[in-house]
């Protein structure tokens, strides 16, 4: 992967379609919480796989009705940052429902947030670019906000929960470095490609554990529905939103899936997070927010830093 960057400039207006996108995008996938909570008698094994199944329907319709062909072979035959992208996926999205599986929606969702903190780490090893101020300062607030979110459930028999939810902010953080390396791939065949892994893998776990594939019928509709609506459109808003809204942009209006995640749990399902719990996202939500503000500053703006985003 060789490093993206921009040329100097002066303040650029940021798309108003595009940023609408974007928040579009992190307000789609917020659904998703609902709908893998909300399906009881699915295991998070069995629940990914329904939900790949979902995705690659979709995503081939899609591929086929615009004449493009079959969209699943191509994340195995267009090189290794596809198969990297596809493997980073797979990893976030198991982290993300096995998380909301184990551990409240708010949990999932503010750990999951610093995929753009992380993704600047990496950024800055994979890709050459620079750690700013801004950006080490808001790496270690978001450290503690991290510690008192997680120290807050040593004893509330959540950390694998957490632990998952941070697995899956990292995987996609990869994926988003490897969408940054090259800007204009197309990188929809990551979507099916992922998910026939997520099939494979989820499957034999299933299998293994002596468990059918076949859930309850409403839960399976539930999982079906997250993968062909939630993660398709709201993929598909976040990558048309990327070709023209600035990373640093990005990491604010992506945010809008933390906000709602939470928001969605507890109006619908009940789930009410803790003290803890929002103060430490709270501190998360600042460090990020606080570095996109800084950031689009034009004196910054010639720093490309991947923006964040989530599939789970």
């Amino acid at each position: 992967m060789t490093a993206t960057t921009a040329a100097p400039s002066t303040h650029t207006r940021v798309p108003v379609g595009a940023s609408l996108m974007a928040c579009l995008a992190g307000l789609t996938w917020s659904f998703g919480a609902v709908t893998a909570k909300s399906s009881h008698h699915a295991d998070a094994w069995q629940y990914l796989i329904w939900r790949s199944i979902g995705i690659i329907v979709v995503v081939e319709f899609i591929g086929l009705a615009r004449g493009k062909g079959w969209t699943l072979p191509k994340a195995f035959t267009s090189g290794k940052p596809m198969l990297l992208g596809c493997a980073s996926l797979f990893l976030a999205s198991i982290g993300f429902v096995y998380a909301l599986k184990t551990t409240t929606g708010a949990n999932a969702a503010f750990l999951s947030s610093i995929t753009p903190l992380i993704a600047v780490i990496l950024a800055r090893i994979f890709l050459g670019e620079r750690l700013t101020r801004v950006t080490i300062a808001a790496i270690a607030l978001a450290l503690v906000g991290l510690a008192v979110m997680v120290l807050s459930d040593l004893s509330a028999g959540n950390m694998a929960g957490n632990m998952a939810a941070l697995g899956s902010a990292f995987g996609f953080a990869v994926y988003t470095v490897c969408v940054r390396s090259d800007p204009e791939r197309d990188w929809s065949p990551a979507l099916p490609g992922y998910a026939a892994l997520m099939i494979v893998v989820c499957g034999i776990v299933t299998l293994s554990n002596g468990n059918t594939l076949l859930p309850p019928a409403r839960d399976t509709s539930y999982a079906l529905l997250h993968g062909a609506v939630f993660i398709v459109v709201g993929t598909l808003l976040f990558n048309a939103a990327s070709r023209t809204v600035p990373a640093v942009a990005m990491a604010i209006f992506a945010q809008t899936e933390t906000v709602f995640v939470p928001m969605w749990v507890f109006l619908v399902l009940d789930e009410k997070p803790k003290a803890a719990t929002l103060l430490g996202g709270a501190i998360i939500l600042t460090a990020i927010i606080g570095k996109g503000v800084l950031d689009a500053r034009p004196a910054n703006e010639h720093v490309v830093e991947p923006g964040p985003g989530s599939i789970a």
